[in-house]
C-alpha cells in the first residue's frame, strides 16, 4: 500500500461523506413514508449502478458477499426510519457509533490491527458526539433512537464485510443491497400516495447523488484503507448532516452541539494525518492477513 494511493483512498472516503451529508435533508423533504423513501431511492440507486458498472458487475453469491448487501440494505432502510423518527443530528450521530463495533469486528474478522491512536480517536469521537447530542436528544424519540443505534451495527458490519472483499469487488454488494432495500420498501411504496414532484427530486437526489455515487467511491477506496479507516475518516457526514437540515428546515444545533463537532473534526483530522505520517516514515496502515 504506497503513499499515493492511501491518501488518493482518504480523499475518496471524504468526498463520499460529503455526499452521504445530504442524506438527512433530502429525506426529510421527501413526503413520503420511511420504507417507501428507503424503497425508493433503494431503486434508482441500483438503476443507476447497473447502468454505471453495467457488464464489469460480478455476482459471486458468496456468504460474505450476501452478508455485505443484508447489512448495506439494513443500515440504509433503518436511517431513514430513524430519519423520520427523531431528529436528523440524533439519526446520523447514533448511527456514528460504528467505530467502535468496527473496531472489534475488524480486530476479529479481518486480523487487522488496533492501534493505541485508534482508540484514543474513537474516545475523541464518542465524547464530541456525547456533547453534539448532549442539548438535542429528546428521550421521548427512543423508538427513533434505537433504530438509529441498529442502523450503526449495520454500518459496522457493512464496513467490515465490504473490506473483506478487498481482493475481490465489494461493488456488487452495494447493488444486492440497494436491490433488497428496494423489496423491503416496495409494499410501501404501494401503499403510498403518488409522489409529489419534491417528493421525486429528493428520490432522485438521494439514489445518485447520496447513496449512487458516494458509493461507487466508497467501494474503491476500502479495498485500500483499513476497515476502523473506512469509518473514521467519513464521520465529517454526522457534523454536515444537521447543518444542511438547518439550513433547509430550522434544525439549529445548540453551542454545545457546535462544540462537540469541532471535537470530532479535529479527533478525525489527527488521526488522518497521523496516518499520512506512518506511511511517508515507511510504515504501512495494517491490512487483513
Amino acid at each position: 500500500m504506497d503513499t499515493p494511493s492511501h491518501r488518493h483512498a482518504v480523499g475518496l472516503l471524504l468526498l463520499a461523506a460529503l455526499a452521504w451529508s445530504l442524506g438527512g435533508v433530502l429525506i426529510k423533504a421527501a413526503d413520503w413514508p420511511p420504507l417507501a423513501i428507503a424503497g425508493g431511492r433503494g431503486l434508482v440507486a441500483t438503476v443507476f449502478l447497473v447502468l454505471v458498472r453495467g457488464r464489469r458487475l460480478r455476482f459471486t453469491w458468496s456468504p460474505i458477499q450476501i452478508g455485505a448487501a443484508v447489512a448495506y440494505a439494513g443500515c440504509t432502510v433503518l436511517f431513514a426510519a430513524a430519519t423520520k423518527r427523531t431528529t436528523a443530528a440524533n439519526a446520523i450521530l447514533l448511527q456514528y457509533t460504528a467505530p467502535a463495533w468496527v473496531a472489534l469486528l475488524g480486530a476479529w474478522f479481518l486480523r487487522e490491527k488496533v492501534r493505541p491512536l485508534d482508540w484514543l480517536a474513537i474516545g475523541a469521537v464518542f465524547a464530541g458526539l456525547a456533547a453534539f447530542l448532549y442539548d438535542g436528544l429528546r428521550m421521548h424519540d427512543v423508538l427513533g433512537i434505537a433504530v438509529a443505534v441498529a442502523s450503526g451495527v449495520c454500518f459496522a458490519a457493512m464496513v467490515v464485510l465490504l473490506r473483506g472483499q478487498k481482493d475481490g469487488s465489494p461493488l456488487e454488494s452495494i447493488v444486492l443491497g440497494n436491490l433488497l432495500a428496494f423489496l423491503i420498501g416496495l409494499p410501501a411504496m404501494l401503499g403510498a400516495s403518488r409522489p409529489s414532484t419534491e417528493t421525486t427530486i429528493a428520490l432522485l437526489l438521494l439514489g445518485v447523488v447520496q447513496l449512487g455515487v458516494p458509493y461507487l467511491l466508497y467501494a474503491r477506496a476500502i479495498r485500500t484503507v483499513t476497515a476502523l479507516e473506512a469509518v473514521l475518516i467519513p464521520v465529517i457526514e454526522p457534523i454536515l448532516n444537521p447543518v444542511w437540515v438547518k439550513l433547509r428546515f430550522g434544525e439549529r444545533p445548540s453551542r454545545t452541539a457546535v462544540i462537540g463537532g469541532l471535537v470530532v473534526l479535529a479527533a478525525v483530522s489527527l488521526r488522518a494525518v497521523a496516518s499520512f505520517r506512518r506511511d511517508a516514515g515507511g510504515i504501512k496502515p495494517p491490512t487483513a492477513v
